[in-house]
């Protein structure tokens, strides 16, 4: 079943980040470290191994890649839930790393995982020089002016423009500040492997999507205690969104549309990658 293989990566992926933290000095600095990678879904490590073991690769090998994507991807949270940025209190159904602490915490804490992201790159076990070269240089293009930090940047320009973001713009803007990591993450198997990674950044690049439109969604219908963080934000603050463009129907139906983008891309791997299809099926079904 997709859900547990799901819950047992992410299990897996955080068990690896908290080893590595264990090591690190008892300060203010790694306690909110420790607790900034904790709970979530672990999608983008699930990806990682799971785009791992269609290529033969076993988890164990690859479980610094996947712990490097949600390091990662927990630095972008820290850091998007300042008061300067999104301003944020409340992450994962628990206070934001800000709150608990103090902005500077939240600030050194998100700097040292994204160090903490390439530091695990280096591990040996994810095969030669090249490739891990290649997997830091990938991770180093979604994470910044190309793509997440881009993300973020367009997403604040936003807050302060006198014109709502067109559906072309909200689909860079997406997928730079969501949709790369999660290409990266899904293609980091492949690399691993040393195979050809376009089917899977096809389907990553769709199944991004897909996701941010059911956030979009979400954000609108679903239930703050359930999500875990503060919704209807972006209606409030006047922001255009895949919903206000397209309306709830025409969200739903262009989500569905790109898991099926999805799943086709998926077809050079046979019944192999039906793990990865039914990821993509769970992304638009969050209560939607």
């Amino acid at each position: 079943m997709f859900v547990t293989a799901l819950a047992e990566d992410a299990a897996r992926v955080q068990a690896h980040l908290l080893a590595v933290l264990g090591h690190r000095e008892d300060l203010p600095l790694t306690d909110a470290m420790r607790y900034a990678v904790q709970g979530g879904k672990g999608l983008r490590g699930f990806l990682v191994l799971e785009g791992a073991r269609l290529h033969g690769v076993s988890p164990d090998q690859a479980v610094a890649a996947a712990a490097a994507a949600e390091a990662l991807h927990a630095y972008s949270l820290v850091h998007d839930d300042l008061p300067a940025m999104d301003d944020d209190d409340l992450r994962r159904g628990q206070p934001t790393v800000h709150v608990k602490w103090d902005e500077a915490t939240a600030i050194l804490a998100g700097d040292a995982l994204q160090t903490l992201a390439f530091e695990l790159l280096s591990d040996p076990a994810l095969g030669s020089a090249e490739v891990r070269i290649a997997l830091v240089a990938g991770l180093a293009r979604a994470a910044g002016a190309q793509g997440m930090v881009l993300g973020q940047a367009l997403d604040m320009a936003a807050e302060t423009s006198a014109t709502p973001l067109t559906l072309a713009q909200i689909t860079r803007l997406q997928a730079g500040k969501t949709g790369a990591l999660i290409r990266w993450s899904a293609e980091a198997g492949a690399v691993i492997a040393g195979a050809d990674p376009a089917p899977l950044a096809a389907y990553a690049t769709a199944l991004g999507l897909a996701f941010q439109i059911a956030d979009d969604i979400l954000d609108v219908t679903g239930d703050a205690a359930k999500a875990g963080k503060r919704l209807q934000k972006d209606a409030a603050a006047g922001k255009a969104t895949f919903v206000s463009l397209l309306g709830l129907d025409g969200a739903r139906d262009r989500a569905r549309a790109l898991v099926e983008d999805a799943e086709a891309a998926l077809l050079p791997y046979g019944d192999a990658a039906d793990t990865l299809r039914h990821c993509a099926r769970f992304v638009i079904a969050r209560d939607m």
